[in-house]
């Protein structure tokens, strides 16, 4: 259900039982709301609305095709089509911590340490089955027959080696998305063949949780850690195995790396930390260290690249965009609306571009329990220089100001209250 910009926005009566501050619904309300016949000539980073369903955290977001997927601590994986709620499925078990999608499998991971499968069914899209979980129960009993399956996690208790025994933080496929990466809070990663869901291998990569993974460019995967490090590791193909080798330690610090994103045309990774900062590396400069943006008052929560564009939601509840030029990084816009932290990012080619513009749809997954959509341009206009929104490099400690009011045509998505998913 689309609502109009002028209609009334639900639970807006001061008196209800469900006060607006506690309502997972969401509305914005610009006074100052460009005609939209100016925002589509116009290239600006614009608000469009909110998808919301009542049922807990956004914590994994996922697009694919005109399908976009979120994952929240309901157990719940939601599957949205042109704005409105088309299916969903329920994992049973384990909030979704992550989600992505290769060809016509999904794979989600949880809190419970597990990866599970999912496929649409051919007789019905709207329908997922869930055809598989990593490691599978076949899998198991095979490996517990011999004793030397076991590592030692922790005093006196030893587990399988191709089992996580803590929390799933983050997925990511390889190149040719043949190869699914598991990084978890147990310290380690697990690599895993998408064809059979075979588990390769398991590399004990850092002295603290996993938080977050990218398989880049050249063969190399990427770790980011709450040890502070971000280590880089090369794959070698053995047989029909694979065999992960270290290559280096990219970044060390004091505060906790908490996110990884890859620009895979300009060869750029890029490490958010808990300290608010994104550094970031560039493969022509043999993975040197190429500056730091600094736009945020809290912990970066999530990256995520389109284009030119590097996008960082944090805990403090914004997110900036930043185009790149060459090594330089321009802050184009701080995106606000949300009323918790911003807990994962997701973007796809808008296909409503006008000729000659470079233009996207980011979705903002919040612990304010809504996902928010923005048509984002690379053509917009940079914040202005009075706002103290410069090239952020090295040497620069400024951060931008707070977009206020930006030009929007917000509309308000409501999702129709349906029984709960089986």
């Amino acid at each position: 259900m689309l609502a109009d910009v002028g209609s009334p926005p639900p639970y807006n009566d001061e008196s209800s039982a469900s006060p607006y501050t506690k309502s997972p619904w969401s509305h914005h309300g610009h006074t100052n709301s460009a005609p939209e016949n100016d925002i589509y000539s116009t290239p600006c980073n614009v608000l469009m609305g909110s998808l919301v369903r009542e049922e807990g955290h956004i914590y994994s977001l996922a697009t694919y095709g005109d399908l976009l997927y979120t994952g929240s601590d309901s157990k719940n994986i939601r599957v949205w089509k042109n704005q409105k709620e088309f299916s969903g499925f329920k994992s049973h078990s384990g909030l979704v911590k992550a989600i992505v999608i290769a060809g016509e499998k999904i794979f989600s991971g949880h809190q419970d340490g597990k990866v599970r499968v999912w496929k649409v069914s051919g007789k019905n899209p709207s329908v997922h089955k869930r055809v598989g979980t990593l490691p599978s129960l076949k899998d198991l009993l095979k490996s517990s027959i011999k004793p030397s399956n076991y590592i030692e996690v922790r005093r006196h208790r030893s587990v399988l080696w191709l089992k996580h025994f803590d929390a799933i933080s983050s997925l990511s496929l390889n190149e040719d998305k043949t190869l699914l990466y598991s990084a978890s809070w147990d310290k380690t990663f697990k690599v895993w063949r998408v064809s059979d869901l075979k588990c390769l291998e398991s590399v004990n990569a850092h002295e603290d949780a996993v938080n977050s993974i990218v398989s880049g460019f050249d063969g190399l995967v990427f770790t980011g850690s709450a040890d502070g490090t971000v280590k880089v590791w090369r794959m070698e193909l053995q047989g029909k195995g694979t065999k992960h080798f270290f290559s280096q330690t990219l970044l060390k610090q004091e505060c906790a790396v908490t996110a990884l994103a890859m620009n895979p045309d300009a060869k750029i990774i890029y490490c958010g930390s808990s300290d608010g900062r994104v550094n970031f590396r560039e493969r022509e400069k043999h993975l040197s260290h190429g500056g730091v943006l600094r736009g945020h008052k809290l912990a970066i929560l999530c990256l995520v690249t389109a284009g030119n564009l590097v996008f960082s939601g944090s805990a403090d509840m914004a997110i900036c965009v930043w185009r790149r030029s060459g090594s330089e990084h321009l802050c184009l816009s701080e995106l606000t609306g949300h009323t918790g932290p911003v807990k994962c990012l997701a973007v796809e080619e808008d296909k409503e571009a006008i000729s000659g513009e470079s233009r996207w749809i980011l979705y903002s997954g919040s612990l304010d329990k809504s996902v928010k959509m923005w048509r984002v341009s690379e053509q917009a206009p940079p914040m202005k220089q009075s706002d103290q929104c410069q090239h952020y490099m090295k040497d620069c400690g400024c951060e931008p100001k707070t977009l206020q009011s930006p030009p929007s045509f917000t509309s308000l998505i409501i999702a129709q209250n349906q029984n709960e998913l089986q």
